[in-house]
């Protein structure tokens, strides 16, 4: 078994810590403060090919393979989550989908500028009742002649304000469930869309998360994304993909509350001493170490398994669940090593603390990956 990563791995992973580190890290606690979305930062990553990492190069991406993607968004992540994350949505829930289920017209069309980082796109799949229960889309979608027409409000979409294209879940007929949603390709240039409402968070707050109305919405035809009544497993494929991109995401949060404890714990002295030298610090360290590194391998196993083109479901599932859940517990780690001060805004623990929580919750919450891993289980 052999976890040494390749020499264009380890290249990608450098050029991803050299960029967080060079234009992303010095402006990310002001982007958190201000809620201010970081549109310089994501031109650049899309010009460092880091918006389109798996999309093949004929269609303007940088062909590169799912544990280099992981690699990445666990590098950009530590220096920025809210930054991550929209990385994240990009690559995984737009592009990809894109690029497996699209026409060669529609892959020409629309991957180039989203690869390149000219254009963003998000994945619009929740609703106001439809979050874990995903088959329940209340967003219709009917045939109007060589149109299709979009009636519907879609809740919690990340990037929704800024993106210039859309994967929009809708249902044909109500009558077949699961079965009767489609997926389109949804310009937001489209007369009646509208973003109606944009979130205030506890954290990612440089990345936006909006609610978006369709009121009569018309789009051709061949906006369709594969076929009528294969949206919802076109979803649930994607977000397979997807939470392999928020383990990474996870993974960088907790890397940098991890770095940050344990730099703290050897510069802070009390009783005449670095706490380091304590061994109550000394197993918290000890903790989150193991649970890091435990994250990061099931993580990179996850994103293995997809580049050998196996059925990521499970493995997926069990890093996302498993990388967010340990920086959780990192984080909180690193709060109480770090004390009083962990609980200013003047230490950036404090920002990784209000980051961590969202990736128990978006793309699955832990309940739901313990009911696909348990299903799987238990099949």
């Amino acid at each position: 078994m052999d976890f040494a990563l390749t020499e264009q791995q380890r290249m990608i992973r450098e050029a991803a810590a050299d960029f967080a580190a060079r234009e992303v890290a010095p402006v990310a606690a002001a982007l958190d403060r201000e809620e201010r979305y970081p549109a310089e930062i994501v031109r650049k990553l899309g010009e460092q090919g880091f918006m389109g990492m798996n999309v093949a190069p004929e269609y303007g991406g940088a062909g590169l393979d799912a544990v280099s993607y992981a690699l990445a968004m666990e590098e950009i992540s530590k220096a920025c989550a809210s930054t991550g994350v929209i990385m994240s949505v990009n690559n995984s829930l737009v592009c990809w989908p894109l690029e497996t289920y699209g026409t060669q017209e529609q892959k020409r069309r629309f991957l180039p500028p989203l690869a390149r980082g000219e254009q963003l796109g998000a994945f619009c799949l929740s609703e106001p009742n439809a979050g874990t229960d995903a088959a329940n889309q209340q967003t219709r979608a009917r045939r109007e002649g060589e149109e299709w027409v979009l009636d519907g409000t879609k809740n919690f979409i990340t990037n929704g304000a800024h993106a210039d294209l859309l994967i929009v879940f809708a249902q044909t007929d109500p009558a077949l469930k699961h079965k009767g949603i489609a997926a389109f390709i949804v310009e937001t240039t489209r007369p009646g869309f509208a973003v109606i409402a944009q979130e205030k968070k506890m954290g990612i707050r440089a990345s936006d998360t909006a609610q978006l109305a369709f009121d009569h919405v018309r789009i051709p035809a061949d906006h369709l994304l594969g076929k009528v009544g294969e949206g919802f497993r076109i979803a649930m494929s994607t977000l397979d993909g997807g939470r392999i991109g928020i383990a990474g995401q996870a993974l960088g949060i907790a890397a940098a509350a991890y770095e940050a404890a344990a730099a703290y714990s050897k510069q802070r002295e009390q009783f005449g001493q670095p706490i380091a030298s304590f061994q109550g610090i000394q197993w918290k360290i000890a903790d989150m170490a193991t649970r890091l590194d435990a994250a990061r391998l099931l993580t990179w196993r996850a994103a293995w398994l997809k580049d050998q083109g196996q059925r990521i479901t499970e493995a997926a599932s069990m890093a996302k669940l498993y990388a967010s859940e340990a920086a959780g517990f990192i984080v909180d780690e690193a709060v109480q090593i770090f004390g009083g001060n962990g609980y200013s805004k003047e230490f950036p623990v404090e920002r990784h603390f209000r980051d961590a929580k969202i990736t128990e919750i978006y793309e699955g919450t832990s309940e739901a990956q313990r009911m696909v891993i348990a299903g799987s289980r238990l099949r």
